[in-house]
């Protein structure tokens, strides 16, 4: 990897640690959203403190900060493994962020992002599942895991038919792991039948 493209990485790992669900959960009041629930900084997290206005805002913004930024790579640095790199960067500045002791959210609605900026087809499958899962079981985690952990088989099915290259299937498959990593306890509580669901 060059220095620019390394450059470009760590970008997308800065923007990725951007913390908006802490930004809106102090703009609307509702304390520290570290202190609630799972202690995460995601979406869902947010929308426990009942304030679906700053959950949503939260949702768009962690998807918006992973496209742009992969959108932006794509625009100057005209090279699609560059923008491979920096949207895996944001995803885990936002998993893990520097100035919050690593401690962030689990990445869903930044791989959303990611995966419109590198393959819009890619991406609305993905948020197809994604939306489809929860709007059948309301459990976000289980939408997640369904919607992220099937983005390497969406990407092997869309390489057979030449919508796709090899490094998407195995960036995707990187996130898939991370997806699980991040959802580990929640799939626990999902095999015991103690994952509690989302209100809408």
């Amino acid at each position: 990897m060059g220095l620019q493209s390394a450059l470009w990485v760590l970008a997308g790992y800065g923007a990725g640690s951007v913390p908006f669900g802490l930004i809106f959960s102090h703009l609307f009041s509702l304390g520290d959203i570290r202190s609630i629930g799972s202690g995460n900084i995601g979406a869902t997290n947010v929308l426990r403190t009942g304030n679906k206005t700053a959950a949503i805002l939260t949702l768009l913004t962690d998807a918006l900060k992973g496209f742009l930024m992969v959108w932006i790579s794509l625009k100057y640095t005209h090279s699609l493994f560059t923008s491979y790199g920096v949207g895996l960067a944001a995803i885990m500045g936002h998993i893990w962020p520097v100035w919050l002791g690593f401690r962030g959210g689990k990445g869903v609605a930044t791989s959303l992002g990611v995966y419109l900026a590198w393959n819009p087809f890619l991406g609305i499958i993905t948020l197809i599942l994604w939306l489809g899962t929860t709007k059948i079981f309301r459990v976000s985690s289980l939408s997640a895991l369904v919607a992220i952990g099937l983005s390497p088989l969406v990407a092997y099915g869309m390489w057979g038919m030449d919508f796709a290259d090899v490094p998407l299937i195995v960036f995707t498959g990187l996130i898939a792991i991370l997806n699980f990593y991040t959802h580990r306890d929640n799939l626990k509580r999902i095999i015991a039948g103690r994952e509690s669901p989302i209100k809408l």
